[in-house]
């Protein structure tokens, strides 16, 4: 699998990605708080951001999955290298003041990490071959 292959699956293995994370947060976001290491039923205060986060990574998965134009879709993926680089930055930080237990923390680094490399990876347009030049048409 070449660079290529690479930038053109890269939105749509972060397009899954979110989908499958925003819909666990917001269909299940106690089971999603129980893995950050809050227990919902002693602390429901996650519950209604977790919901948030879910709504708003669901749609960004959605606008990579969709047929939309290519420069739509470099753009939204520009976009994404910003969400995910501060989710990432979030989830080292919490980690490092002992905000998220430490096994949390790394997963969540890891994952975020994952997608801003993928939202950098299809941030650029795929290259497109050109033409040699006819210099000459008869």
């Amino acid at each position: 699998m070449g660079l290529d292959d690479l930038q053109s699956w890269a939105p749509r293995m972060l397009g899954g990605i979110r989908l499958f994370n925003g819909a666990a947060a917001l269909l299940a976001p106690g089971s999603v708080a129980r893995r950050l290491g809050v227990d919902p039923d002693a602390n429901p205060a996650p519950v209604y951001p977790l919901r948030m986060f879910g709504v708003r990574t669901v749609v960004l998965g959605a606008e990579l999955l969709l047929p939309l134009k290519q420069d739509h879709r470099v753009r939204a993926m520009r976009v994404g290298i910003v969400i995910h680089a501060s989710d990432t930055l979030a989830a080292g930080l919490g980690g490092i003041r002992g905000q998220l237990p430490r096994r949390t923390a790394a997963l969540l680094t890891g994952v975020s990490a994952l997608n801003t490399a993928l939202a950098v990876l299809g941030s650029s347009a795929p290259r497109v071959e050109k033409r040699p030049r006819r210099w000459l048409r008869w």
